[in-house]
């Protein structure tokens, strides 16, 4: 005999535990993150809380994704942009201004526009303004091809939340995503670039756990290419010991311009899929790497860098 479990969607299940239901889903899956850091807060209103501030440190990368165009500019809303490059020294002066602009600030995130463990601008960075302002959170986003090998260095500087793009954990898969990484000084290609940069995303995965920093995945979802993969994604992210995933609706753009949209059908069911493994973060806005205020709220990024913008036309894309 099946035993249904009693939910909202069951008529006759007692008010009492549709109420716990509905309570579970909502409970802070981070509660010491919880209204703190708004792309670990597992309800809307922890999310809309508190401002982040993304610092555009970082300018290469070291693998090509598809999907990925970085650029700078002051008009587009997504990742990879930012209206400047800053030095570790002047991302400082960026936080100071950006504390005065926006009281609820609690975190300061790196995420671009390149990977941050690419170059040492992001560690420096982030050991600068843990220094001056120890009560913030630090927050890391990476493709994670570095990331077992600076694993002692990112707990050392004060880190509490990382988050790695994992699009894929089949080679072959990967391979059509990001054909191309450039590992120790060498240029690997296809599924033996997919190989290493899976090895390392995982292993890189357990090794933040292990230091008790919390991980959250990104997935990019890429209709005709992974988007019956994304259960297995978040199968293997979970055992390496990630507690969080994000799927996002692929961004049709540069080699992937002619790829569709996802429908929301197709990432409702992406979603449910990666549920069945980990908590499944639904309110990311898509941030810029230099990002200011409540996401989806609120934006000083024109404030904090007013009319000292700055153009690199000569950015590599990868």
């Amino acid at each position: 005999m099946t035993v249904r479990s009693p939910g909202a969607d069951d008529p006759q299940a007692p008010a009492c535990a549709i109420q716990s239901m509905r309570q579970a889903s909502t409970a802070p899956a981070f509660p010491a993150l919880e209204g703190r850091h708004p792309c670990f807060s597992a309800t809307a209103e922890g999310h809309s809380r508190a401002a982040r501030l993304h610092l555009p440190v970082s300018p290469g990368c070291n693998i090509t994704c598809r999907f990925c165009r970085r650029d700078f500019n002051d008009v587009e809303h997504r990742p990879g942009v930012a209206t400047r490059l800053l030095t570790p020294e002047q991302a400082v002066d960026v936080v100071r201004r950006a504390l005065l602009l926006c009281p609820t600030l609690s975190v300061v995130g790196i995420a671009g526009p390149g990977d941050p463990l690419f170059t040492r601008h992001a560690l420096r960075t982030f050991t600068l303004v843990h220094a001056a302002w120890p009560e913030l959170l630090l927050c890391l986003s990476t493709n994670g091809l570095l990331l077992p090998e600076r694993a002692d260095a990112i707990g050392e500087v004060g880190v509490r939340t990382v988050t790695v793009t994992v699009n894929a954990v089949d080679p072959a898969i990967q391979a059509v995503i990001s054909p191309v990484i450039a590992w120790h000084q060498r240029r690997l290609e296809g599924v033996a670039a997919a190989e290493r940069l899976i090895r390392n995303q995982l292993d890189g995965i357990a090794a933040m756990k292990a230091r008790g920093i919390t991980v959250k995945v990104n997935t990019v979802l890429v209709p005709g290419v992974n988007d019956a993969h994304v259960e297995e994604v978040a199968r293997s992210v979970a055992a390496a010991g990630a507690e969080l995933i994000n799927v996002i609706p692929l961004i049709p753009q540069h080699r992937f311009a002619h790829l569709p949209r996802p429908t929301a059908g197709e990432v409702h069911r992406a979603r449910q899929a990666a549920r069945r493994h980990l908590r499944v973060f639904t309110h990311c806005q898509r941030c810029r790497a230099d990002a200011c205020g409540v996401p989806g709220v609120s934006d000083f990024t024109a404030e904090l860098y007013g009319d000292n913008r700055v153009a690199e036309p000569t950015f590599s894309h990868g």
